[in-house]
């Protein structure tokens, strides 16, 4: 392999890059663009969740467990209704997620027994909004309850801590302490752009020479197949490595995503992971000759297994058995897995010894392929 000629098929490639608006577009605002809307448009924290409220009592402590919600940063208590079919009515009109119904004995009964109940009805057409409604809800009323209970014991005269439960968790949440969707989503991002980016640019590289007619030059120069791959994915590759900074600085700066490993782990696994698309992206670009079929196919094979497959938005320990098995063939998956240990858990190479292994079986795997893919004929 001849460094003059690989440096000189990697100039022309940036040549290419530089006179290709598409590919400075998706090089360098496709990261940002996907980094925004995904990072903004994805969430799974619910807040400021709309309430009705049918205050059958008005008494001081039922206005006590509605300013309770109305203080809550969960809750938005629009407004209290004066029947039972106007909270109906807001539900089935979507003006409100949660309605609050209080009995007209509820002081009574809370004064005299210590106990009552509330009803809570959730609209569950989301389902993951309604269950994060019921628990919020359960968590203000507990906190209520909780309160009043230690009031209504010192009336009686008991212990104030003689009715609390024998046994109690105290919880603490690791990693992501807020409990921020967001912490969760823009690692696996990040894995995506950088599938999209790469295997997309690439796509185009072998591709765009057929349908400019400049294959044939390419063929009778003194290359070879090896310094022609390299020379078109190296520009590649460092425009991947650049994008990576650039969705770390997004990532950290914009969102406030916690950052707690090294640059050399993130950077390290990053690299393994850019040989594997920048593999696949080629492949394709060399199996076939048009451009836009090439970037089709590509968005096919990284788009898909990245978003549904990967663990970037549903947990794979939460699929079914069959989908989790294929999973471990999704290259995305262990990069994933990597960039949130790395980000939140703040862990090293060594600790991830597993998915970077599989990453680097894949990496040389696809590099293989690559290398034999390209021929220098015309009848490829």
């Amino acid at each position: 392999m001849s460094g003059n000629r690989l440096i000189a098929m990697a100039r022309k490639e940036l040549i290419q890059i530089r006179r290709d608006p598409r590919s400075l577009l998706i090089a360098l605002l496709m990261p940002i663009m996907q980094l925004l809307l995904l990072g903004y448009g994805i969430s799974l924290d619910a807040k400021h969740i709309p309430v009705y409220a049918y205050d059958q009592e008005g008494s001081q402590d039922s206005q006590a467990l509605l300013k309770r919600f109305q203080a809550s940063e969960y809750f938005n208590l629009v407004t209290t209704v004066d029947n039972y079919p106007q909270l109906a009515d807001a539900i089935d009109s979507d003006r409100c997620k949660l309605g609050i119904v209080i009995p007209f004995d509820f002081s009574e009964r809370l004064r005299d027994t210590g106990t009552t109940a509330v009803q809570a009805i959730v609209d569950g057409t989301d389902d993951n909004t309604a269950n994060l409604a019921m628990g919020y809800a359960r968590a203000v009323i507990s906190g209520f309850s909780g309160e009043f209970q230690r009031d209504w014991l010192a009336r009686q005269g008991l212990p104030v801590g003689g009715g609390g439960p024998p046994v109690s968790v105290d919880t603490r949440v690791w990693f992501n302490e807020d409990l921020e969707s967001r912490n969760f989503f823009i690692p696996g991002i990040v894995a995506l752009v950088m599938a999209l980016v790469g295997a997309l640019l690439t796509s185009l590289t072998v591709a765009r020479e057929w349908e400019r007619g400049t294959m044939e030059q390419l063929i009778s120069t003194p290359v070879t197949p090896k310094e022609v791959m390299f020379g078109k994915l190296i520009p590649y590759f460092a425009i991947g490595m650049l994008d990576a900074l650039l969705c770390l600085v997004m990532g950290v700066w914009w969102f406030e995503v916690p950052f707690r490993g090294t640059l050399f782990s993130l950077f390290t696994t990053t690299a393994l992971f850019l040989i594997v698309v920048l593999g696949v992206g080629f492949m394709i670009s060399v199996g076939i000759r048009s451009q836009l079929g090439a970037s089709q196919i590509a968005l096919l094979v990284t788009l898909l297994p990245t978003s549904l497959l990967s663990g970037y938005a549903f947990p794979i320990d939460q699929m079914p058995a069959p989908v989790r098995a294929i999973t471990y063939l999704v290259y995305s998956r262990y990069y994933v897995t990597i960039l949130k240990a790395i980000f939140l858990k703040g862990v090293g190479i060594r600790a991830l010894s597993g998915p970077v292994f599989a990453l680097s079986v894949y990496a040389v795997a696809v590099g293989w392929f690559a290398m034999r893919a390209f021929r220098k004929t015309l009848d490829q």
